[in-house]
């Protein structure tokens, strides 16, 4: 018997499994992700593979940890209580969630509930954009109580996306208004944009809006809404197919920054 064992934990939104002594100390970890076993002892190379086998997924490498890039660094200065990257789609009302429930019957369905649902299933079609070379910040905090839904960083560039409970309901797009059903109309553009002017300032870069409609019956647009992007939630995936605005480390280096919570005090 090699003595090791293996710990599930998620680092930086990222799961990774541990390989440990007796004592606790790590050894190696294996990033399923990436395919790497990254090893910080040599000597117990054929012991940490033996034990790793069971959840090894495909080829993979083995070697030691590489070396970290300027914006990894940076990362990893972060406090945690500064770094964003671990929230969940819809932290914001999760956390609001867990302190006030409300009562436990209602006449009619909390509206935070549906808002999470929205925010919920946008934020897991963000993220399944990770593998190409995209990053998506959730529930991003603004002064004045104020939040970003989401951000998305990648090489088609920056865009803050709204996510909007739309299931079954017809919704008019009638700039800067939208209407959902018989609903009175909201100026929900107009604050969509400002909330792209804001992230554009604290990152001095162009930030894009997006309006990610979750299951509507209908779209309808009176004329084509100015600088915003309006998509169903299935076609999230499309801005994925965008690129040419950013270089690899520029996504790297902004997503750096974008994660770290200091970067929005001052928007």
């Amino acid at each position: 018997m090699s003595g090791l064992r293996v710990v599930p934990a998620w680092r930086h939104g990222q799961e990774r499994l541990y390989v440990c002594l007796t004592d606790g100390r790590n050894i190696a970890w294996y990033d399923r992700e990436a395919g790497r076993v990254n090893l910080l002892s040599e000597e117990r190379r054929d012991d940490v593979l033996e034990t790793l086998r069971p959840f090894l997924t495909g080829p993979v490498t083995i070697g030691p940890p590489p070396v970290p890039t300027p914006a990894e660094l940076a990362r990893l200065t972060l406090h945690p209580d500064d770094d964003l990257a671990p929230n969940r789609p819809g932290e914001a009302l999760l956390v609001a969630l867990d302190r006030d429930p409300g009562p436990a019957h209602r006449l009619r369905p909390d509206p935070r509930r549906r808002a999470l649902t929205a925010e919920q299933t946008v934020g897991d079609a963000l993220d399944r954009l990770d593998g190409a070379g995209w990053h998506t910040l959730h529930s991003v905090p603004l002064p004045g109580g104020d939040r970003l839904h989401h951000l998305l960083i990648g090489p088609g560039g920056l865009f803050c996306v709204h996510s909007l409970y739309a299931r079954k309901q017809r919704v008019l797009v009638a700039d800067p208004m939208i209407t959902l059903g018989r609903r009175d109309p909201q100026p929900l553009l107009r604050r969509l944009r400002a909330d792209a002017d804001r992230a554009s300032y604290a990152l001095t870069a162009e930030v894009r809006p997006v309006l990610a409609l979750t299951e509507p019956a209908d779209v309808r647009l009176t004329a084509p809404p100015r600088e915003v992007h309006i998509l169903r939630d299935r076609e999230l995936d499309t801005l994925s197919r965008l690129g040419g605005v950013l270089k690899p480390a520029d996504v790297e280096a902004l997503h750096a920054m974008a994660r770290d919570r200091n970067t929005w005090g001052r928007v």
